[in-house]
């Protein structure tokens, strides 16, 4: 494939993919007349590379993973221990976001019932349970 083709397969731009070569995180690309030609096994590589991407590992610690993963598997040990850390640093914000969206569900429901009953809403610093009032950790 080319280098246009895979970037609108993976919806990224032809500027990206050449990025990603200069940095190593490609790095067997075949060339036919001087023109990269990408084979199915890059195109999975990318892909899992996005996939870490949206899992918002800076591209740094991609570039480790792929010279571990360059080296064969020698390297499981500390490419599984990568993963479980960054595993772990996504749990954290997860419990984090999941305190926020918490707090979101309680107010619409205090809304919801407010609108139901007819009844007005109480300034948030007077009739407002400490839990609407009070920041989660981390804010």
């Amino acid at each position: 494939m080319t280098i246009g083709e895979v970037a609108n397969i993976l919806g990224i731009s032809v500027h990206t993919l050449r990025y990603y070569e200069k940095i190593g995180l490609i790095r067997q690309v075949d060339r036919v007349s001087g023109k990269r030609r990408y084979s199915k096994a890059n195109v999975v590589w990318l892909e899992f590379i996005q996939r870490l991407k949206r899992t918002r590992m800076p591209l740094e610690k991609i570039r480790q993973y792929a010279d571990l993963w360059h080296m064969g598997d020698s390297s499981i040990p500390q490419r599984k221990d990568m993963l479980l850390a960054h595993q772990q640093q996504l749990l954290e914000e997860m419990e984090v976001l999941q305190g926020h969206l918490d707090f979101l569900n309680k107010k619409i429901d205090l809304y919801e019932t407010r609108e139901k009953s007819g009844g007005s809403l109480p300034r948030l610093d007077e009739a407002c349970p400490t839990w609407l009032r009070t920041p989660p950790e981390g804010d």
